[in-house]
């Protein structure tokens, strides 16, 4: 792997484990993506919503930034977690959190958490679609990703209190083959699941977030899989 790829972060991973599948995309022509191709891709995927059998949990959204830079790539915005933060400090994630009252739905509190944490314009994303809701394992909250495309290049700021650094990846980066990687643990209750990695520069992505940005690029891709 490239030096310098991977972060400082605590990955509590099992005793057993072990390395599973490749990249799904490894082996796929690259393609070069416009905002209108993904808009395509991602709108016109069914999500799987959880509903009935999660009335008891709260709900969250995050929002999945896309913009395309001077340069006629698209890059996705990231951020890592404050250490001021009480849980999953350093960690990468997108801007996201749970649902206020004031909140009229799901997309609004992605759009006001984005503005919080990085500043982001709340005029400045569209809506183009969601990828699959979840339960989170830790804080049992039911969590709504949305994906939205800024027709700009946004101008950000982090809040120092819930964010140490926006990071801004471009997707032919998270398309490489090569800094993706997965592994099978051996979760306490027997039963073996695939936990998924992004090794950035300076950073890893895995858990939840890797799982997300994982669905994004097999939806863009149109590579189906059931897991």
């Amino acid at each position: 792997m490239e030096i310098g790829r991977g972060g400082s972060q605590k990955i509590p991973r099992p005793e057993s484990w072990h390395l599973g599948a490749p990249a799904p995309w490894e082996g796929i022509e690259r393609r070069a993506f416009t905002l209108e191709s993904l808009e395509s891709a991602i709108s016109g995927y069914n999500s799987r919503t959880l509903t009935d059998e999660t009335k008891e949990q709260r709900r969250s959204a995050v929002l999945i930034p896309i913009y395309c830079s001077a340069q006629d790539e698209l890059h996705v915005i990231l951020t890592r977690r404050s250490a001021m933060m009480k849980h999953h400090t350093h960690e990468v994630s997108f801007p996201g959190g749970n649902q206020e009252p004031e909140d009229q739905d799901l997309w609004a509190t992605a759009i006001r958490e984005a503005h919080e944490e990085i500043g982001l314009n709340p005029e400045l994303p569209r809506f183009v679609g969601t990828l699959d809701s979840f339960v989170t394992v830790g804080s049992n909250s039911l969590v709504t990703p949305f994906v939205g495309i800024l027709d700009t290049v946004p101008a950000l700021e982090a809040d120092p209190i819930e964010v140490e650094e926006i990071i801004d990846v471009p997707l032919a980066e998270l398309l490489n083959p090569d800094i993706y990687r997965e592994e099978i643990w051996q979760w306490q209750d027997g039963k073996s699941r695939p936990v998924f990695f992004f090794e950035l520069i300076g950073d890893t992505v895995w858990g939840a977030t890797a799982s997300m940005l994982r669905q994004f690029l097999l939806v863009l891709l149109s590579i189906h899989q059931t897991k």
